[in-house]
């Protein structure tokens, strides 16, 4: 686990991280692209600290009346499919389903998990840090929404996933994260032809280049740029 994730090592001192590594190990689980579906997990992994992403790409949709939310996960986010929205006392239903876009490779932090780690609270913390930030990014991604043109929402949603898993080279910010535009459609809360015209509006003007991986962003992040 710590050597796949740098930022949980990061909260050890070297003497302690040394010690960790021989207990801070976790089952991991591949999911196939498509739909995940639901399964009954067994109380030793839901009473534990939960799912986390160690590489790939998941939507996780959930719809109210009709219409739907989008949230796109990947490396580094704490998932917890258990707590299903709708079996909550909730007055408006709703219901969560999940998609895998790109192989994912997930760590099972059950409950054995977490007793093995109990002497090191740094971690717990750093876990605990990750379930904050994933709703801290569900934030960002409701004032994108906000915008009202949608070429403005896609050029700042591709500038986002930049910062989690971006890589900057010569030519640009590489985004290696390839999503079709139908599931653009699904993070802009667009129709598919409009966002199929806004990334051709943004490729005719050089802000943004299609690649083999993903996307190349060749300009600056859009909030820069005007102020």
């Amino acid at each position: 686990m710590l050597d796949h994730e740098p930022e949980l090592a990061g909260v050890l001192d070297p003497e302690r991280l040394a010690i960790a590594r021989d207990v801070a190990w976790a089952q991991a689980m591949e999911l196939p692209v498509g739909p995940w579906s639901e399964q009954a997990w067994p109380v030793e992994v839901s009473s534990g600290l939960g799912l986390l992403v160690l590489d790939g790409l998941l939507l996780r949709h959930l719809s109210i009346a009709g219409r739907s939310s989008v949230e796109l996960l990947g490396g580094g986010d704490l998932l917890r499919p258990w707590q299903r929205d709708d079996d909550a006392a909730v007055s408006v239903p709703r219901q969560a389903s999940w998609r895998v876009l790109r192989r994912a490779v997930i760590a099972v932090l059950d409950i054995d998990f977490a007793r093995r780690i109990a002497p090191y609270p740094e971690l717990h913390g750093a876990l605990v840090a990750k379930a904050l930030w994933r709703t801290r990014e569900l934030a960002v991604n409701i004032a994108i929404l906000r915008q009202p043109r949608v070429a403005v929402r896609l050029e700042m949603l591709l500038w986002h996933l930049a910062d989690r898993w971006g890589t900057v080279r010569a030519d640009g910010v590489l985004v290696p994260v390839k999503l079709t535009h139908r599931v653009l459609s699904e993070l802009l809360a667009a129709s598919r032809p409009t966002v199929s015209a806004a990334v051709a509006s943004l490729t005719r003007n050089g802000t943004l280049v299609s690649h083999e991986r993903g996307w190349l962003l060749t300009g600056r992040p859009p909030a820069r740029a005007s102020g």
